[in-house]
């Protein structure tokens, strides 16, 4: 039995649905973007008749996960799509119109043409580490930008300030890092896939906990190169007929945050890890530049660590990856 297709534009205070009733024909109605309102929305769904549907919404961050996991829960098949798949399909289908009901319209056309794959929520103990991996990064960037600040203050009441608050950035980093360590230590499925990835030449305890917030879950993958691709490594190509050859580079149609924990990791690799090292020679040998050669690193790091997750070994330099 096919399901009667959710589209859903979220945002922040409110969420637009639309209900697709066959034939090109459809139910709208907008809610708060809140216990309440998914309460609001279960209702609206039984008056139309319609106790299970296949949801679609927008991968759009913190706004749509508690609405995805309240529908997940209550047995609706819930699927969480790329915005730039819903935007070509618009483009495809000479969408012109930007409103929110619009956007939840072509949402419900694009599950209901499409039928993309189930979304499952993430199991507790990683949703717990994606949170705080990601409170790191931005106590992180907030530290650059306070000692950037203190570089160039003026007066000595502003350094003075700068210098207490990067203190305390220091103390919350710290902690954060030890609530990370502490996290992973009390769950043994996330404490052994750390120290596979350990066990990898450029991988050290904070990147080993953001690729596995970021990741998730390697089972989702069906290959090294899908989990590249993933993280918006994998090489864009850009031919046409006899005279367009441009260079390849990197998709970047992925996981931005993915793709930063491996940058540093990625440089790290190519000094210490046998295996990323050679690679780096070859390419350099073969004129490619700089931050081609980094790129192909971080891909190749990221082959590795799908490898010794999915085997559950050690690294081995010696074991070819794909």
């Amino acid at each position: 039995m096919t399901l009667p297709s959710l589209g859903i534009d979220v945002s922040k205070l409110k969420f637009d649905a639309c209900l697709s009733r066959g034939g090109g024909k459809f139910r709208h109605r907008v809610f708060s973007n809140s216990p309440a309102g998914f309460a609001q929305l279960s209702a609206w769904l039984m008056k139309h008749t319609a106790a299970r549907v296949h949801a679609c919404l927008e991968a759009t961050g913190a706004y749509g996960e508690a609405l995805s996991t309240y529908l997940h829960e209550a047995g609706h098949v819930v699927s969480v799509i790329n915005p730039a798949a819903i935007k070509a399909y618009g483009e495809s289908h000479l969408s012109r119109a930007k409103t929110d009901k619009a956007d939840a319209t072509l949402i419900a056309r694009f599950c209901e043409e499409r039928r993309p794959p189930a979304w499952q929520p993430l199991p507790a103990e990683v949703r717990e580490l994606q949170a705080l991996a990601r409170r790191l990064d931005s106590l992180l960037e907030m530290r650059q930008m306070e000692a950037n600040r203190l570089e160039v203050a003026g007066t000595q009441s502003v350094r003075e300030s700068l210098a207490e608050h990067l203190a305390y950035l220091d103390a919350e980093v710290a902690r954060t890092q030890q609530l990370i360590r502490s996290h992973i230590d009390c769950h043994p499925g996330l404490r052994g896939q750390r120290d596979l990835l350990l066990s990898i030449p450029g991988i050290g305890e904070t990147t080993a906990a953001k690729l596995l917030s970021e990741i998730m879950d390697v089972k989702l993958y069906r290959s090294a190169r899908q989990l590249a691709a993933f993280a918006g490594l994998a090489p864009r190509l850009h031919e046409s007929g006899s005279s367009i050859r441009r260079k390849a580079r990197l998709s970047k149609t992925g996981a931005p945050r993915l793709r930063k924990a491996l940058y540093f990791p990625a440089l790290v690799a190519m000094k210490h890890n046998p295996r990323i090292k050679a690679l780096g020679a070859r390419l350099k040998d073969r004129g490619k530049c700089p931050m081609e050669v980094i790129g192909a690193a971080m891909r190749k790091l990221v082959h590795i660590a799908y490898g010794v997750l999915k085997s559950g070994r050690p690294f081995d330099p010696e074991l070819k990856t794909a």
